[in-house]
């Protein structure tokens, strides 16, 4: 079982294996929270933000490489800058 910690770095890992494709397309990603060790809130930023593809990117793309190196996290959520508290 990962610490909070090491589960972070484990994403942050992941995200970056996944940061140069959507960098290519003038975007990026965030790690805005892990919750309950299962659920990944990130911030999709850039053109990622108003592209019509990014539901597909974050679902096949991001949570699908988290889960890679993660596997217990069920879901990657993507929040809009004004949900962030």
């Amino acid at each position: 079982m990962m610490t909070g910690q090491e589960l972070r770095r484990t994403i942050e890992v992941a995200l970056d294996e996944i940061r140069p494709f959507l960098k290519s397309d003038g975007g990026d990603i965030e790690l805005i929270s892990i919750e309950d060790d299962s659920l990944v809130k990130v911030q999709l930023m850039g053109t990622c933000v108003d592209c019509t593809v990014n539901q597909m990117t974050l679902k096949s793309g991001v949570e699908m490489t988290i889960k890679k190196h993660a596997p217990q996290i069920k879901e990657v959520i993507n929040i809009k800058a004004n949900q962030i508290a």
